[in-house]
């Protein structure tokens, strides 16, 4: 039986611009080679840094480039909270988020998302109890729901963000990879002066490039920077001169357009699968990006769905690990890009008979048994 893996949200190696890629790097070497081989500013290379600033219409000591946006946003962490301190983020989120923020020593505050996103109603509740010194937030196609935050939360965001004094984190890896409808104002051109924009170029190029950016104040730049040189003093100007070379050679709009084209049948895929093998379990209707996702019954033990899901031959992350705290339901992420449609619609029909086994066993009191 073929193993089929729903456990990571990857690209399809197939969208690697290879060829592209190993042309810009010649084309870059020969330009510009003493610059990309030797140290420099930690703010990254200009070139790139000139790029995302006009491709944001922002101004070039807005931007800062370093090795991923993970790693950036632990250097904004370095740089802004103290053991202690409150950041409100999505409940669920980005594991790796939590795991940065537990680090770093402060107490988080998970927020539910919904359909429209982070609940707005809970959020201000929260602000009543707590004061955040950051808002930690996944706005489109969020990791790892595939929920899209509406108009009226993000106006909300910007509100609050201003009336209680705190910074907006938004992480935006999946914004450019919308499938279906119309794009909605990010949080950083609704509110420049208070969000901290993170992007990164591994879902648009290819994991490997190690790229992420910052779109932020100028002063919130400086001070990140600062963090940053600590830490490697200069990132890879050979990754990053050969990025620039290949965007201003007019390659990014095609390779959104060729990512968009493979991977929004594959969502259309995954979420008619759903429908069919598992009914009413679907979490939110995502329009884009990498993930769709599910909501199990509470009475689902997560060690019985790995162990079963193993022997139907799925591989699945910890719906857990999402969570800054335990949560009342069973969560699933459900990864789709790096899938094609056949492995797509067989991963959901096995997952359908796990979770449907699952559930009829725990209705009737028994433990785990082999399917």
């Amino acid at each position: 039986m073929k193993t089929i893996d729903l456990s990571r949200g990857v690209p399809d190696p197939r969208t690697f611009p290879v060829d592209s890629l190993r042309a810009m790097a010649a084309s870059a070497l020969a330009r510009d080679a003493d610059r990309m081989l030797q140290y420099g500013p930690a703010f990254g290379y200009p070139p790139l840094r000139e790029f995302i600033a006009s491709w944001f219409d922002s101004a070039m000591s807005n931007v800062l480039v370093g090795h991923g946006s993970l790693e950036l946003f632990n250097f904004i962490c370095d740089a802004y909270l103290q053991p202690g301190d409150v950041v409100f983020v999505e409940r669920p989120t980005y594991d790796r988020a939590i795991t940065t923020l537990r680090q770093h020593g402060v107490k988080i505050v998970g927020i539910d998302v919904g359909a429209d996103g982070i609940c707005i109603d809970a959020f201000e509740r929260e602000l009543k109890r707590h004061q955040p010194k950051l808002v930690y937030l996944i706005p489109d196609f969020q990791n790892p729901t595939g929920a899209c935050m509406s108009v009226d939360a993000r106006r909300a965001m910007v509100r609050w963000a201003r009336e209680y004094r705190f910074l907006l984190v938004e992480d935006g890896p999946y914004g450019f990879l919308r499938y279906r409808g119309t794009p909605l104002p990010s949080l950083r051109s609704m509110a420049p002066d208070l969000t901290l924009h993170l992007s990164s170029f591994t879902k648009l190029i290819s994991p490997g490039v190690r790229t992420g950016f910052l779109v932020a104040p100028e002063d919130v730049v400086k001070r990140v920077a600062s963090v940053a040189e600590r830490h490697y003093i200069t990132p890879s100007f050979f990754a990053q001169g050969i990025i620039a070379a290949w965007c201003e050679d007019g390659r990014l709009a095609p390779q959104l357009d060729c990512l968009k084209q493979l991977y929004g049948p594959r969502l259309d895929t995954c979420l008619q699968a759903i429908e069919h093998y598992l009914p009413g379990r679907l979490f939110v209707r995502p329009d884009g990006g990498f993930f769709a996702s599910l909501r199990l019954g509470a009475r689902i033990d997560e060690q019985s769905l790995q162990a079963a899901a193993r022997e139907a031959g799925l591989v699945l992350s910890s719906g857990r690990a999402f969570f800054d705290a335990q949560p009342d339901y069973r969560f699933l992420r459900v990864p789709f890009c790096a899938l094609d449609a056949a492995d797509i619609t067989e991963g959901m029909r096995r997952l359908g008979d796990v979770v449907d086994h699952l559930d009829t066993a725990a209705r009737s009191g028994k433990a785990h048994a082999t399917i």
